[in-house]
Formats: structure tokens, C-alpha cells, sequence
């Protein structure tokens, strides 16, 4: 059972990251790679935020998972 909270602290850190990547492309903060049909665009803006918050979810149960 400790792979699958490493695993899921993993995954959650990846979401969280990836989440707060597409709220910044969306909201024009982070304009890389500068074609990418993301930026200024804010339904990304709200994506991000939902995948951060299950990234961060998942880092929550990880971490308070018995072993």
C-alpha cells in the first residue's frame, strides 16, 4: 500500500502543477509556447483551477493515508 500513496502524492503534485500552468496560460500570465491556443483564453482559467484542486486533494489523502 506505500506505492500507491507515493504514487498518488505524485500524481497529485503533477495535477496541481499542471493545473496552475493552465490557469496561468489562460489568464496570459504565462504565454508559453507562444501558440498555444490556451493563452488569454479563461475557460482554461477555471480547468486549471479544477485540476490544481484535485491535485491537491489527492496530496491530502496521500498524506493522511494509514500504512
Amino acid at each position: 500500500m506505500k506505492i500507491l500513496k507515493v504514487i498518488l502524492l505524485i500524481v497529485g503534485g503533477l495535477f496541481t502543477l499542471s493545473g496552475l500552468i493552465w490557469m496561468g496560460q489562460g489568464s496570459g500570465i504565462f504565454p508559453y509556447p507562444a501558440t498555444s491556443p490556451m493563452i488569454d483564453q479563461s475557460p482554461w482559467i477555471y480547468r486549471g483551477a479544477a485540476l490544481a484542486l484535485v491535485g491537491i486533494i489527492a496530496i491530502v489523502v496521500s498524506r493522511r493515508w494509514k500504512s
